[in-house]
């Protein structure tokens, strides 16, 4: 196994603390693929159910333009402002639309739970406000990375 192999593994979080990360942190960038094949990357507030990550979009945006066309997207959740405090995770797959679009409140009960979760974890209010213009995409990870470099004993 070589050093890299070894230090990727020691800094790994642990299925509870990706859990817990995912949990407290607000703000991801989510990447997507152009018409063009080129990258695009845009910052979203999200909620994590345990399982999948719940994005709050706009349905005019290009993240969602490109999404519709190419369901393939990578997310990044991070954190620290020195090298020993960095933790974040990588979440890949395949995005999955979820309720109306956009989404005006029609009873939908696969997305009680992560409304519930987004509006107070960003608002601090038990019901996310329906405006006409986003809709849920629904990320559940077919491939994880995670460092916390906490875990290195640098600081």
């Amino acid at each position: 196994m070589s050093d890299t192999q070894r230090r990727g593994r020691k800094i790994m979080m642990t299925p509870g603390e990706l859990d817990g990360f995912l949990t407290t942190q607000r703000t991801c960038r989510v990447a997507t693929v152009s018409a063009d094949g080129a990258p695009h990357v845009s910052a979203l507030w999200f909620a994590w159910d345990g399982t999948s990550l719940w994005l709050y979009s706009v349905v005019r945006s290009k993240r969602w333009a490109d999404l519709r066309r190419d369901p393939r997207i990578a997310v990044v959740v991070d954190t620290g402002e020195e090298y020993e405090q960095l933790r974040g995770a990588e979440l890949s797959g395949v995005a999955e639309f979820v309720g109306e679009i956009p989404r005006t409140g029609e009873l939908c009960a696969e997305l009680d739970g992560p409304e519930n979760l987004f509006a107070r974890k960003n608002f601090g209010i038990e019901d996310v406000p329906y405006d006409g213009r986003h809709a849920w995409i629904r990320l559940t990870p077919l491939k994880v990375v995670s460092w916390d470099f906490r875990k290195l004993g640098l600081g």
